[in-house]
């Protein structure tokens, strides 16, 4: 069993529940502090699970999906999965959000696009699919999945190019893209990340389409 911390409104009170995943060498309470405090949304309860070893996988998200680190994204993937299913049970009918930032949002994306379900939408922040441009990766349909994707022009860890592969994937696979690519963002989160995640959250607590409708 993973370990698990929770933030925001009271699971019972909340509006929405989000499952979000911490980047590589980062703890729950990094994602807290970078992101989820740094949030206006009300009425949202943040499950944030631990992975169980400093990064979800060794590996780079760009180099080829070796022995070890298929192992390794099956293992996380199944964390996913798990909290994912147990938030959907907690919501009993309110939206349940998945998203990540860094290596949570690249296994976040694989959780997508690998067929994972359960949520009614996702926030991807600094992330890319993980694997090689020669590895055969799978594409799952998502049919209009709202989904929030950003990356910086000069990330040290998820290349342009990287990402754009990604949003070419989600657009193949049939998702609904709010996409922002931050000029000069060291990888971190900006302020201008921050405000759409408050919007996108408040649309959703309020059950109306994410970002007015519109892509």
């Amino acid at each position: 069993m993973p370990q698990v911390q929770t933030y925001g409104t009271p699971v019972r009170e909340a509006q929405a529940i989000c499952v979000f995943l911490h980047g590589r060498g980062q703890d729950p309470e990094a994602m807290v502090e970078m992101v989820c405090s740094r949030l206006d949304a009300p009425g949202v309860h943040f499950i944030l699970p631990k992975s169980p070893r400093p990064a979800w996988y060794d590996a780079k998200a760009v180099d080829p999906i070796a022995g070890d680190t298929a192992a390794q994204l099956d293992e996380a993937l199944e964390i996913v999965r798990t909290e994912v299913a147990r938030a959907r049970e907690m919501a009993n009918g309110r939206p349940v959000i998945v998203g990540g930032f860094s290596q949570g949002a690249c296994t976040t994306t694989e959780y997508l696009l690998r067929g994972g379900a359960g949520a009614d939408a996702a926030i991807l922040l600094t992330g890319c699919r993980v694997g090689a441009v020669q590895d055969d990766l799978p594409r799952a349909s998502l049919d209009g999945l709202p989904i929030y994707a950003t990356d910086s022009d000069d990330d040290p860890w998820i290349p342009l190019w990287a990402f754009q592969k990604s949003i070419h994937d989600f657009a193949r696979a049939g998702a609904r893209l709010h996409m922002d690519i931050v000029p000069g963002r060291d990888h971190g989160v900006a302020d201008c990340e921050i405000r759409a995640i408050d919007a996108m959250l408040a649309d959703i607590a309020a059950g109306r389409p994410p970002f007015g409708g519109n892509t």
